[in-house]
């Protein structure tokens, strides 16, 4: 397991800007359970190694740095972004997502209901009546980001040797922020990243944040290809047999609809990167909020349970897959790391059965109260008193390529087109 050097959890969480961005509204910042902040120092120590000091980041502060960008606070039982809550169910709590413009029409499915553009008042009277197992069987056939905070013990994947990735070819097809953070540390330790999209699909983190869009995929490629012509798809597969580092954010079974065979592309000595929500043999979808706060990272007032952070799930997965990209077996053969987010983010916690709720709870590093002097606030952490520290961005370096602006020039460099 990755530990910073001080393997102090409470000044970890303190000075990742974590626990400001977790909380109530107007309330007081709460410290977060488990150890994710330490182990992401841990992680970005690792990385630093594996790259002889090329790469130096402070993980920690990389699980907040989007809300710097964004500006997003803490909301309690609603996500710093504003797409998921924190609801009760019959027998427990559950976090559901409402993120893309399906979502509502596929929530008002689930309740049996027209939910209009405000599904919540539904969706809350809904849970109310069902448990959390009963939202998981009809929320995962229609696609819905929704689970109940129920907590299962699981062991991320750790790194085997580590590797230098410089002047590597990186064929990225994630979105969003796990995949694309995986690909920004490759890229800072010397990699070619090329991003690929579909003319139907691109990157709907595009039209996010500009700034943090920039951060992630600067300097990077664009490639657009359509699997549905025969001539791209040929292309597509000869792009991904040309590369060394493949990632991606699918389930198999789409990429094998687009022609990608993982076990081929190991069996040939490359490293696969599958990063998706729940493990590569779930169906269930996800995202950051949701993912982490089923997981059972949530923290916990008087009121009930809080989101902790900014989608934490994905930065905190993004820097293990760059670690694990950054490690290779001793004999040189190629690896597929099966990157489950859930498994992540369950790795960094420590369970046990709260019987006042009837369920797993994570439990605090130690019983650390924030509190407010001159302005700021601190927390007493076993190392001492240490000020919370804010959201913090990095600048972004290098352009932004438009889709597809580099897909004529990349092919024809690799003899594809």
């Amino acid at each position: 397991m990755f530990e910073s050097p001080s393997a102090d959890s409470a000044r970890d969480w303190a000075e990742s800007g974590i626990a400001c961005l977790t909380g109530r509204p107007g309330g007081p910042p709460l410290i977060p359970p488990g150890r994710a902040a330490t182990i992401a120092r841990g992680m970005a120590a690792r990385i630093e190694a594996a790259t002889n000091g090329t790469v130096r980041l402070d993980g920690a502060r990389l699980l907040s740095e989007r809300a710097a960008f964004t500006g997003h606070r803490r909301a309690g039982a609603v996500s710093a972004g504003g797409s998921c809550r924190l609801l009760r169910t019959a027998d427990g709590w559950a976090a559901v997502s409402c993120a893309r413009p399906d979502d509502p029409l596929l929530l008002g499915a689930l309740v049996g209901a027209d939910v209009g553009e405000d599904p919540w008042p539904a969706v809350t009277s809904w849970l109310a009546d069902h448990t959390g197992q009963d939202l998981l069987e009809l929320a995962e056939p229609l696609g819905i980001a929704a689970g109940p905070v129920s907590p299962v013990p699981a062991e991320a994947p750790q790194p085997l040797v580590p590797r230098t990735v410089d002047g590597l070819l990186v064929v990225d097809f994630s979105s969003l922020w796990a995949g694309p953070l995986c690909s920004h540390i490759l890229g800072l330790a010397g990699a070619r990243v090329v991003k690929v999209e579909t003319p139907t699909r691109p990157d709907g983190a595009r039209l996010g944040n500009a700034d943090f869009y920039r951060l992630l995929h600067g300097g990077h490629e664009s490639v657009v290809l359509d699997p549905g012509d025969d001539t791209e798809r040929r292309e597509l597969a000869q792009l991904v047999t040309a590369a060394d580092i493949i990632i991606e954010a699918s389930r198999p079974r789409a990429l094998a609809g687009f022609g990608l065979d993982a076990d081929r592309f190991v069996a040939s000595g490359g490293t696969w990167v599958s990063i998706t929500a729940h493990g590569r043999d779930s169906f269930r979808i996800g995202f950051g909020d949701d993912i982490a706060a089923s997981a059972g990272l949530i923290a916990y007032d008087a009121q009930g349970p809080v989101f902790v952070g900014d989608a934490l799930a994905d930065p905190l997965t993004g820097l293990t897959a760059a670690a694990l990209a950054l490690s290779a077996p001793a004999d040189g053969s190629g690896v597929l790391w099966d990157v489950s987010m859930s498994a992540v983010v369950s790795s960094t916690l420590t369970h046990h059965l709260d019987d006042s709720e009837r369920m797993y709870r994570s439990s605090p590093p130690l019983d650390a109260m924030c509190h407010s002097l001159r302005g700021r606030w601190w927390v007493e952490a076993p190392s001492g008193t240490v000020a919370l520290a804010e959201p913090e961005r990095r600048e972004p370096a290098g352009d932004v390529a438009e889709s597809g602006r580099d897909t004529s020039k990349i092919l024809s460099e690799l003899g594809i087109r």
